[in-house]
């Protein structure tokens, strides 16, 4: 007879059930990972956000002159942030390598909707690139004394037309990201749980 005692039952061992296999640990890079992600994306879904019903209508409220004025300073000033750059950019970064390190996890519950948030966020740099800036440019071109310009009212008009809309389509983008990485969460929190779902 054995003088070791038997092995007491695995904690997520149910009497009258069948054996389950234990939870996968907790990664511990994969965890901050989503957490910063999310923040970062809540963050920049914030911003477009306020833009869309704050800033953009209170300047349509304006004239073309002071219109151009301020719009150069909000860009002037957001271009030479550091910290709105970096987190612009480490949204897409942060969200990228979670989705690599669940896949390698075999985590699927948890890669698939960090693909979709990496996807919608991806979306948003490409439209910011392609037409923001440009505009954001155009607007730049008109000097320190946007009044002085000929072709202002032109420009201000193609700006309103085109800036405002896409920024409704960042805004909704990024929310979808970030409705992907809440999904992600709260999979990865039930995948890591300590005990199977009764």
């Amino acid at each position: 007879m054995s003088q070791y005692p038997a092995p007491s039952p695995a904690p997520w061992a149910r009497p009258g059930h069948p054996p389950v296999s234990p939870p996968p640990g907790r990664d511990r890079a994969l965890w901050p990972l989503l957490v910063a992600s999310v923040v970062c994306t809540g963050l920049m879904a914030g911003l477009f956000f306020a833009y869309d019903i704050s800033v953009m209508p209170g300047l349509a409220e304006l004239d073309d002159r002071t219109y151009a004025a301020a719009m150069q300073r909000f860009n002037a000033v957001i271009d030479g942030s550091a910290l709105f750059g970096l987190i612009f950019l480490a949204t897409l970064g942060l969200t990228v390598v979670a989705a690599i390190r669940a896949f390698r996890r075999r985590q699927r519950a948890v890669a698939v909707p960090l693909v979709v948030a990496a996807a919608c966020y991806l979306a948003v740099l490409v439209i910011t690139v392609a037409v923001n800036l440009p505009l954001n440019a155009d607007l730049a071109a008109l000097g320190s004394h946007p009044a002085t310009a000929k072709d202002l009212p032109a420009v201000i008009e193609d700006f309103k037309s085109v800036w405002v809309p896409v920024n409704v389509v960042r805004t909704v983008l990024c929310v979808l990201s970030l409705g992907a990485l809440c999904s992600a969460l709260l999979q990865y929190g039930r995948a890591t749980a300590p005990f199977p779902p009764v």
